[in-house]
């Protein structure tokens, strides 16, 4: 794998659940096309992986084909062939599997998803890079959540905490190798389990660990290590610098939350160009 390869891109963008609070609280019909900042989230995300440089083919699972004429820039985008579009299936895990069987088989892939509304291309710069130079099949993007924290003050994360500080995910994974793929599957078994992470430990490395978990004393190393035992794929995180990497858009306060966030970058952005005219 070198850093001037291209990456294929896979974009989840359904709902979890029926009755999502997000778009409920937007008035659409699903999450991916409610807007924050005034465009909808999945434009932002795919916007973000054009402009990265580093993405040539972009496929989307979702919003179902009922839902694309409420988002008629994603139609457009859609009909035009800039996005190759697939119908969802009923878990992120399964709607991933059926996206990667559409790439070519010998294609590194980054999967995202569709609610990553502060997603730029910075962010997927330097995780594919990064990505790039691991001797791994598969890398998982995580932020420190203390770096998160102390940027957006607070806000409620999923964290994972281990002996070596406590982590969030970024809804950033990069498929290196064919043999990569296969940690789809053991997504597939960890997905429901996302928000409970000790009972994971339990399933991927035993009982005793999630005593290690629950003490602070396992560390990330030791469960990737474990993760690519049972898998057979060797899988490595990537670290990146960027805090607003880790926030999603599952709840309404995450979206109230970015929603500022942009606010204020748009803000700070007049306020330097007022300056340089002057």
């Amino acid at each position: 794998m070198s850093q001037t390869d291209r990456f294929n891109a896979l974009v989840l963008a359904a709902d979890r659940t029926a009755h999502d609070p997000v778009a409920s609280k937007a008035g659409t019909a699903c999450k991916a096309i409610a807007p924050v900042g005034g465009t909808p989230m999945i434009i932002r995300v795919l916007d973000a992986l054009e402009a990265s440089e580093m993405v040539g083919r972009i496929v989307v699972c979702g919003p179902p084909a009922s839902v694309l004429p409420d988002c008629p820039e994603l139609q457009q985008r859609i009909e035009c062939g800039r996005v190759t579009w697939l119908p969802n299936l009923d878990s992120p895990s399964r709607s991933a599997s059926s996206g990667l069987a559409h790439l070519d088989r010998d294609a590194p892939v980054l999967l995202t998803t569709a609610d990553h509304a502060l997603l730029t291309p910075a962010i997927i710069r330097y995780f594919l890079r990064e990505s790039c130079m691991t001797d791994s099949d598969a890398t998982v993007g995580v932020v420190k959540h203390a770096d998160v924290t102390a940027a957006f003050p607070g806000t409620r994360r999923t964290v994972i905490r281990l002996r070596d500080g406590g982590v969030c995910g970024c809804n950033l994974y990069a498929f290196l190798s064919h043999r990569g793929r296969d940690l789809v599957s053991f997504w597939q078994r960890a997905e429901d389990l996302r928000k409970r992470p000790w009972r994971l430990i339990a399933q991927v490395l035993g009982p005793g660990a999630v005593l290690s978990y629950l003490m602070g004393l396992l560390t990330l190393d030791h469960a990737l290590s474990a993760v690519s035992a049972r898998v057979g794929v060797k899988v490595r995180t990537v670290t990146l610098p960027y805090p607003q990497a880790g926030v999603d858009v599952d709840k309404v306060e995450d979206m109230l939350l970015v929603e500022s966030i942009l606010a204020r970058a748009a803000a700070s952005s007049h306020d330097d160009s007022e300056f340089t005219q002057r």
